[in-house]
């Protein structure tokens, strides 16, 4: 083939003009599209600080003109149903389940992962069973055997226990340790270090992202739960804030002059810690350490 028959370099790589045109339009739909996504999905937390944060004649936000922006919504739920004993509640009960899940998660996902041990299989198995199944239908037995049998209604630890073992933190786990080189182990071992030592210096300095990521999904499970703090704690004083505020859209809402600012009110306190943990740390969910372990 003659040299005048071969385009030159810089018109093969030169899109057509049509398609030069379409990019800008479809960059521009795609922008507009996760723009109103976005606005969709802030639009509740916009209605729920605003909300909290009016003050109306009525008290019905759905119907009266707003007068101006007040803080006493905040005062006044905190007056109901006390603000930093619930939230206090829920904290430890958030702690406890987290400690629990970490430790429990990361034990058992390191023996699924690297352990050879008869029925490891079966187990497995059995943790993907327990995923499908809802956590509604074991409340009764639950309720039976934490709060007559072992007497731990109005407790932090009945209130924990349900939860301190989270197949999805092991399954999170087992599958971060498959991901890591093997040789690790391997060299490890022949240095003598046992498997728990293995699991502390090797195993867990990488394992960063992912017990990150356990603790975020973790905590927001415990720290909105609702059913389970309901049917064991009959004390005020021992219901955290996700109890409290039920219990204040059902029997206190005549103690307040606005009941739909205070309710929202406490919504914003509750919703705060949780959107606070993803912020500050969304960037490590993608983040890895695994291959700064192996060199060449």
């Amino acid at each position: 083939m003659s040299a005048a028959a071969t385009p030159p370099a810089e018109a093969r790589r030169t899109p057509p003009a049509g398609r030069r045109a379409r990019r800008p339009w479809g960059t521009a739909a795609k922008y507009l599209v996760l723009s109103l996504g976005a606005l969709a999905f802030l639009f509740p937390f916009y209605y729920m600080i605003v909300g909290s944060l009016r003050k109306t004649t009525t008290g019905d936000l759905s119907s009266a003109s707003p007068t101006g922006l007040t803080g006493g919504n905040y005062t006044a739920v905190n007056g109901a149903i006390s603000l930093g004993r619930s939230l206090l509640n829920s904290g430890i009960m958030t702690i406890g389940v987290l400690l629990c899940t970490l430790v429990f998660g990361v034990l058992a996902g390191y023996a699924l992962a690297r352990l050879q041990f008869r029925g490891r299989g079966t187990v497995f198995a059995s943790l993907l069973l327990v995923q499908m199944v809802p956590f509604q239908l074991l409340t009764l037995p639950l309720y039976v055997l934490v709060v007559r049998d072992y007497g731990l209604g109005d407790n932090y630890i009945g209130m924990i226990l349900p939860f301190a073992v989270n197949s999805t933190a092991v399954f999170l786990f087992r599958q971060f340790f498959l991901q890591m080189p093997q040789s690790l182990f391997e060299a490890a071992r022949l240095d003598g270090a046992g498997e728990l030592r293995i699991l502390w210096k090797v195993a867990l300095p990488m394992a960063r992202p992912a017990l990150l990521t356990a603790m975020l999904l973790t905590f927001i499970g415990p720290w909105n739960e609702f059913l389970w703090p309901f049917l064991v704690t009959k004390n005020a004083d021992m219901q955290p804030l996700a109890v409290s505020l039920a219990s204040f859209l059902s029997n206190l809402q005549g103690t307040v002059s606005n009941p739909s600012g205070a309710l929202l009110a406490g919504a914003c306190v509750l919703a705060a810690p949780a959107v606070a943990l993803f912020v500050l740390f969304q960037r490590h969910f993608t983040s890895t350490d695994i291959d700064s372990g192996v060199k060449g």
